[in-house]
């Protein structure tokens, strides 16, 4: 089986997040994360190179280059609309596959205004006026080039306009669309079929990403016409998704069209379709399926927390009563850092005051199997009498287990709640 490797660039992204994700658990592909700056993506891709230079500097292309021979790079995963541009014009000197539409379709997607020059009298572009013509308000204005919502502002005045337009060039004014948002999630295939479409509302937005999004119904075909008109005018190989809003006469408008995933189309991986892989088996030629379960998905985002700790341990003692079991339910988080230490070949003991048979109870719920060795205490022995490795770590519920042997043996102590800390 030939394993293809990915740099995932910026891998810290919104969008190169969920490419780990996606990817992750996949045989057929090796994540391979790279950054300008160190962000989450250095506590996510445990392969990570850090230190390239922006996409503007004079040395990218160079050392993307030497990272592509150096790693044996496959192919590039550009997780933000910018980077695609410059990556997919040097594709040929790069030597490896960019997963991307054309360059054509990427600078028509990166300028809104070139975006509505595409699609004028295809699909319902929103109205554009000249700065000093406009004497109707509100007007929405945004960057031409630009993602997410940063520089855009409803203006509400002519003072207000003023002010915006010297603090900003190369930006559009708008129509205002007072009525619902969407994001319709597409993926077409290297024959330029269109293979998926999926519209979502995007119901809470931050930082112009949809935080709280919820398919909805295409009952009478209104998006499946739109993006089928903009799938037979623009050529879209991959992933990729328009932003669209109802006008006052409840009108579908563009917003705007991007030659990637949106940063919630993990609302489709939940039903089955996968963007990240798709893309990446198209990239190299292969034909591509897609399956989709028939169940309504409502998605929302809140922080993720990823750590390092500098910590080597060996052994792992823990207990079984409101650790491993919490109110007659396996602690999954838990049973997944056992699994985790079980794959780096790193002991698990069980250590427990369990009242009744333990082998019984482990039986009951299936994780019998687990543990290199069962200590079952049947007295007030403390736990500290049965650590017998210094290179180990406890995790139990109670303080006084926990205090015990962090005084007597002097090693780190966990409780449930801190578990997440290391899985990594």
């Amino acid at each position: 089986m030939i394993i293809r490797n990915i740099l995932v660039f910026p891998c810290g992204s919104e969008i190169g997040l969920e490419v780990f994700r996606s990817v992750r658990y996949s045989s057929h592909f090796n994540l391979i994360g790279g950054s300008s700056v160190d962000d989450h993506g250095k506590f996510v891709f445990s392969n990570y190179i850090g230190d390239i230079p922006f996409v503007d500097s004079p040395f990218f292309i160079k050392k993307i280059k030497e990272i592509v021979r150096d790693k044996k790079i496959d192919a590039i995963y550009p997780t933000m609309d910018s980077v695609i541009a410059v990556l997919k014009k040097h594709e040929k000197e790069i030597g490896c596959h960019i997963v991307s539409s054309d360059v054509e379709t990427v600078e028509i997607c990166l300028s809104k205004s070139k975006t509505y020059k595409a699609l004028g009298g295809v699909v319902k572009t929103p109205k554009v006026f000249e700065q000093h013509k406009i004497d109707v308000f509100p007007v929405f204005a945004k960057p031409d080039i630009g993602y997410g919502s940063r520089g855009v502002r409803l203006i509400s005045s002519k003072r207000e306009l003023e002010e915006y337009n010297k603090k900003n060039s190369n930006v559009l004014y708008c129509e205002y669309l007072p009525g619902d948002e969407y994001t319709v999630d597409c993926f077409t295939d290297k024959n330029g079929k269109l293979m998926y479409y999926s519209p979502r509302e995007r119901r809470r937005i931050q930082k112009g990403i949809s935080v709280n999004t919820l398919e909805v119904s295409d009952n009478n075909g209104e998006f499946k016409k739109i993006v089928k008109k903009i799938n037979d005018r623009i050529k879209f190989r991959g992933a990729w998704f328009v932003q669209l809003k109802r006008d006052e006469n409840k009108v579908l408008t563009i917003l705007e069209i991007a030659a990637r995933f949106g940063g919630s189309s993990s609302l489709s991986r939940a039903k089955g379709v996968n963007f990240s892989l798709l893309s990446l088996y198209d990239a190299f030629g292969c034909e591509t399926k897609i399956i989709q379960n028939d169940y309504v998905v409502e998605l929302d985002r809140a922080l993720n927390n990823k750590y390092k700790i500098d910590l080597f341990f060996d052994e792992v003692f823990v207990d079984f009563d409101d650790c491993i079991i919490i109110k007659e339910e396996i602690n999954t988080n838990l049973i997944s850092f056992i699994f985790q230490c079980i794959s780096r070949n790193i002991k698990i003991t069980l250590l427990t005051r369990h009242k009744n048979n333990i082998e019984t109870s482990l039986k009951k719920y299936r994780i019998l199997n687990i543990f290199d060795r069962i200590i079952h205490i049947r007295d007030t022995t403390p736990k500290s009498h049965y650590i017998d490795n210094e290179n180990s770590i406890l995790i139990d519920d109670s303080f006084a287990e926990r205090q015990d042997v962090w005084k007597n043996k002097k090693i780190a102590v966990f409780s449930p709640d801190m578990v997440e800390c290391l899985i990594n």
